[in-house]
């Protein structure tokens, strides 16, 4: 029965390995433009991933890649082009494909969210028990980590196997040494390796500018957090969902849209055409846009006058607006910027400038906004967006038909870990469950930091039922984390309330309730999850 049950789980990791091949391609998108050979690409790689799944019989990966095919076949229908659909249909299969990789350490049947690295990441830091430390938090949350205590066994592992990434200390084995270390591994790679720096104290530019010519793509100062470091290695080591960028497009001629549109789209940007200027706001809170591209001269409106409308609103003060115009008079472009514009492009442009600039804009506002409304500890959302999401979540239900949960999640008895082991091991805690939260949830779920040791947690299309099944599972599993600590390790339990919405429940109501159900849940013993009955 063992060996029946190794030689599955050896087929298993067969098909994912050929489902990275699919993430892979398809994030290749997100740095290029679609094509004929890149179609081709995704195409081959996605059959393959679908004769794998027949063959060794994993029905979610083989109904992923005919769902992936069928989505080929209307990128062909559509004359080889890309829609907003498509793209936001791939995305979401490609997210579900990267969901299916067993997870290191996990009972087998479990799932991951991302299919492990094939290497393991390589940690390189001058206290080798912080390194050690790093690695056992990387690899409890499913990345595989190496720690070397010297130059010589780092060497010897480079010898022997290049890793998906390297944590350096700039001065590991010396001042300035790891610096100088990364900068002879990476002269001859045609492939340079993801390099993040790290440094216990504080750096001037000339040091940050030397690790950023030997490769480096991050700086961590002071400590590592697990959480953010282990973010950046997937992104880096694109093993992260990559959600495409959102962009509305306000313009009267529907010709200048679409042409607009189709640009966007070729670089798997999700758009929103909008012709008649006065409906901007509502399809904003509905959209969401990372960027507006807005028409200066329009008959009911001047771009100018709309921009002035949309900062006024505080949801989109921070929202890139690119006058796309065919005024070249530089005063005129100027005065218009001033008015609540970031760039002016002229018409025509080349597509490839376009779609740079727009890359670049939203890149950096997406960056903008995770500072403004996440929590600096977890990198979660804030109070406040929580609130914000959970209301935007709730309005999509409603007029889309569908179920929705809210829960509220409190560390028990947190107080005492910080009494007892005091607030840096209180500050562990609450960036572990953070982190568990974020590995075993959906990124369609929105997770926020409420306050001190409690979080919140938006649920979009879930029954209370499925809440409820999700969130023990997380509970029971959390328990399991041992902290290191003296004279005996530490560990952790939390109580959850979780509510589903109704149509007459506002954003007040649904906390209160799920606030109420928390209550419940640490009355009636903690280390529990409760649902909102609106009986007792």
């Amino acid at each position: 029965m063992a060996d029946q049950e190794n030689l599955k789980q050896h087929f298993a990791q067969r098909v994912i390995h050929q489902a990275r091949e699919v993430l892979e391609v398809w994030q290749q998108l997100q740095r290029n433009e679609w094509s004929d050979a890149y179609r081709n690409a995704l195409s081959d790689a996605n059959q393959r991933l679908r004769r794998f799944a027949e063959r060794f019989g994993q029905t979610e990966h083989r109904q992923l890649a005919l769902s992936i095919e069928e989505c080929l076949g209307d990128i062909r229908d559509n004359r080889g082009r890309l829609s907003s659909d498509t793209i936001a249909t791939l995305s979401q299969l490609v997210y579900r494909l990267a969901r299916t990789g067993l997870r290191h350490g996990d009972p087998r049947g479990h799932s991951s969210y991302v299919p492990p690295l094939s290497k393991p990441v390589y940690i390189a830091l001058d206290n080798h028990e912080r390194a050690l430390h790093v690695v056992r938090q990387l690899e409890f949350f499913s990345m595989a980590a190496q720690a070397f205590a010297d130059d010589h066994e780092f060497l010897a592992a480079m010898h022997q196997r290049h890793p998906a990434a390297i944590v350096m200390d700039v001065d590991f084995n010396g001042t300035g040494e790891g610096l100088r270390m990364v900068e002879r591994i990476q002269q001859g790679l045609e492939d340079k390796l993801p390099i993040i720096f790290f440094s216990h104290n504080d750096t001037d530019t000339p040091m940050r500018l030397a690790a950023v010519r030997a490769g480096g793509l991050d700086f961590f100062t002071g400590s590592l957090d697990a959480s953010s470091l282990l973010e950046r290695i997937e992104i880096f080591t694109r093993t992260a969902h990559y959600e495409p960028f959102r962009v509305l497009i306000i313009d009267d001629s529907r010709a200048q849209a679409t042409h607009t549109e189709r640009v966007l789209n070729n670089a798997g940007i999700i758009t929103r055409t909008l012709n008649e200027p006065i409906q901007a706001i509502n399809h904003l809170a509905e959209f969401q846009p990372d960027l507006i591209i807005l028409d200066m001269y329009m008959p009911d409106c001047m771009g100018t006058e709309l921009a002035k409308v949309i900062r006024q609103h505080e949801r989109y003060v921070s929202v890139p607006i690119i006058y796309l115009s065919a005024e070249d008079d530089l005063d005129k472009q100027l005065d218009a910027m001033n008015e609540g514009g970031d760039d002016f492009l002229t018409k025509p442009i080349k597509p490839s400038h376009l779609i740079a600039t727009v890359r670049t804009r939203a890149e950096r506002a997406r960056h903008l906004k995770a500072r403004i409304v996440r929590d600096s500890l977890t990198g979660l959302y804030n109070h406040t967006h929580s609130l914000q999401l959970l209301e935007d979540a709730s309005t999509r239900a409603r007029r889309d038909g569908q179920s929705l949960c809210f829960a509220m999640i409190d560390i028990d008895h947190f107080k005492q870990v910080n009494d007892t082991y005091g607030h840096p091991m209180g500050d562990r805690v609450i960036k572990s469950l953070a982190l568990f939260l974020k590995q075993r949830l959906r990124k369609t779920d929105h997770i926020g930091r409420y306050g001190g040791e409690e979080f919140a947690v938006v649920l979009p299309d879930t029954s209370v039922a499925d809440a409820f099944k999700v969130l023990d599972e997380i509970r029971q599993r959390f328990a399991e984390i041992r902290f290191p600590a003296q004279p005996v390790d530490l560990t952790c339990t939390f109580s959850c309330g979780i509510t589903e919405l109704s149509m007459a429940a506002d954003t007040k109501t649904l906390t209160q309730q799920a606030d109420e159900a928390l209550y419940r849940a640490k009355k009636g013993g903690r280390n529990r999850v409760e649902r909102f009955d609106a009986v007792t």
